[in-house]
């Protein structure tokens, strides 16, 4: 059973890797919040499926957790977000696309080899894993300091939340439960802040490019 689980989680986090790289060139932000909401569905798969393989009965209420925060309603906020300010695009990166995934490819083989050493100390059923999950926190903040606007970069801290979470599923079977909880309320209430926070500078600027900032600094 351990041996299948194990061929499960490792094609999730490859496809979880897919989808960090999709987010990386990803323009659109509606597109960009379908692929945060995929990464959502795969974390739930991922937690599922551990939860069968180690009869750990607090997986499954993380699974419930992770599909009620991160599928439904943090996707939901996101997309009202875009909704209430029209945004459609991010149309200046800071890098080129062909650039950003070469340095994507540079910073996964980066995680692999700091990953291998760890890997092998771990004892979880999704030890092997360890390196796409800590890939996948690289692309995703590389993901923020990359993109121009706002909600781009929000969507980049949101998705490197996600693979910090598949991060300590991968090395330990499943974070404490009251540890998700409080991380969970946490990224829920830093969210509203952030939507709060674009709101101010859509009124001042009639823009979300976070170059204004520099602006606010001078007044």
């Amino acid at each position: 059973m351990h041996g299948f689980a194990t061929q499960i989680i490792n094609f999730l986090a490859a496809i979880l890797l897919l989808l960090s790289f999709a987010m990386l060139s990803q323009r659109r932000l509606l597109a960009l919040i379908h692929l945060y909401t995929l990464q959502g569905v795969m974390l739930v798969l991922a937690n599922l499926v551990l939860a069968l393989a180690t009869a750990d009965t607090h997986l499954y209420v993380s699974a419930a957790l992770t599909l009620v925060l991160k599928v439904a309603l943090l996707p939901w906020i996101l997309y009202k977000l875009v909704q209430r300010l029209n945004v459609k695009a991010d149309v200046e990166p800071l890098l080129n696309i062909p650039a950003t995934l070469l340095v994507g490819i540079v910073l996964v083989i980066v995680a692999f080899n700091v990953a291998s050493p760890v890997s092998q100390l771990a004892t979880s059923v999704a030890r092997g894993t360890l390196g796409i999950a800590l890939a996948c926190v690289l692309l995703s903040f590389m993901m923020m300091i990359t993109r121009a606007k706002a909600i781009p970069q929000v969507i980049g801290f949101l998705s490197m939340e996600n693979a910090l979470f598949f991060a300590a599923t991968a090395a330990t079977n499943g974070m404490p439960m009251i540890v998700e909880l409080g991380i969970g309320l946490d990224v829920l209430v830093g969210l509203v802040i952030l939507g709060v926070f674009m709101f101010q500078i859509r009124e001042q600027f009639d823009s979300l490019d976070i170059h204004h900032l520099e602006k606010l600094k001078d007044d």
